[in-house]
């Protein structure tokens, strides 16, 4: 027997993204994606469940090649409102990186990660609205992580990436790089 999955009435949408959000409170991001699936099956367009699922998604990152970056890249990229798109996919890119780290994956390989975060902070602080920081907060977050990383390591990494957009280039600018 194949079992059918049940559509939510579109009436209970907004009890359900509470359970969702619940869940991710409650460190039970499976559980909050699949509400989130729910919800979109009802209403494809729905942003706070667009929002919530790629959360959901970039809860469960633990720096291996299961991460479904493509999967929580798709529902950020969903999101209609310009600020909301740049601000969630830096989002992305920051947590893809902190997992990376946590794995113990070298430097070299999730500081690039944290300067794609820093380029989306950055263009949602141009769009934020107004009193809302939140993009500022997560940007000097990204560049307390990166001063974390040794002199060494953090120089292997700005070779990986061109002169002008390196890994760390926006973080900070080293002295020898104005000489």
């Amino acid at each position: 027997m194949e079992y059918q999955l049940k559509t939510i009435a579109k009436s209970g949408i907004e009890a359900a993204l509470s359970k969702a959000q619940l869940y991710r409170y409650l460190n039970e991001p499976e559980e909050s994606e699949s509400i989130c699936q729910d919800i979109l099956a009802a209403d494809p367009e729905n942003q706070a469940a667009l929002r919530l699922l790629g959360l959901a998604i970039t809860d469960q990152f633990r720096g291996s090649m299961s991460d479904r970056y493509p999967e929580a890249e798709s529902a950020f990229q969903r999101l209609s409102d310009p600020y909301r798109r740049e601000y969630y996919l830096g989002i992305l890119s920051e947590r893809r990186a902190k997992a990376q780290a946590r794995a113990g994956r070298p430097s070299p390989v999730w500081v690039p990660l944290l300067e794609d975060a820093m380029k989306h902070f950055e263009a949602a602080e141009k769009l934020k609205p107004t009193d809302n920081e939140e993009a500022v907060l997560r940007w000097n977050r990204c560049v307390r992580l990166l001063r974390a990383v040794p002199a060494t390591e953090r120089e292997e990494a700005v070779g990986l990436g061109d002169e002008d957009t390196g890994p760390l280039q926006l973080a900070r600018r080293s002295p020898k790089a104005g000489r």
